[in-house]
């Protein structure tokens, strides 16, 4: 637990190429704040905002801690599976008790998969140039 004006617990999230910097605050009120914007502001998408929640409602903190996230790179998707890469992490932190829900549900596991790197004499990492029978 780290202590600073309120003790936290920290968790790091990653997904892609995106990196989330997860602060899990007890005690709180269940607000949800990602580079200072509530997450109803920063994610559009419903099903974004449940990617985010789902370690809280697995583990049964929602509306029992306040998450405070810093995240960078990569796209939207990308960032809500670094959020909830980074809750899981502080969540196990918290309480040792929380890791077979959280490891059952997959939420530990970081995911490896990657963009893949674009190859010489192509025009993506596997997109080929159009060939004409002229």
């Amino acid at each position: 637990m780290y202590k600073s004006k309120k003790p936290y617990f920290y968790g790091t999230g990653r997904r892609k190429s995106s990196v989330a910097r997860v602060h899990l605050f007890e005690n709180g009120t269940g607000a949800i704040t990602i580079n200072g914007r509530d997450i109803d502001d920063y994610f559009g998408l419903e099903t974004l905002k449940l990617i985010v929640r789902q370690p809280l409602v697995t583990t049964n903190q929602v509306g029992k801690v306040d998450i405070v996230a810093t995240v960078t790179g990569g796209g939207v998707t990308g960032q809500a599976g670094a959020i909830r890469h980074g809750i899981a992490r502080a969540l196990l932190l918290a309480s040792e008790e929380n890791r077979p829900a959280l490891k059952a549900a997959g939420f530990l596991t970081r995911d490896p998969r990657m963009k893949e790197r674009k190859k010489y004499g192509l025009k993506a990492a596997r997109r080929a140039p159009q060939f004409s029978k002229r």
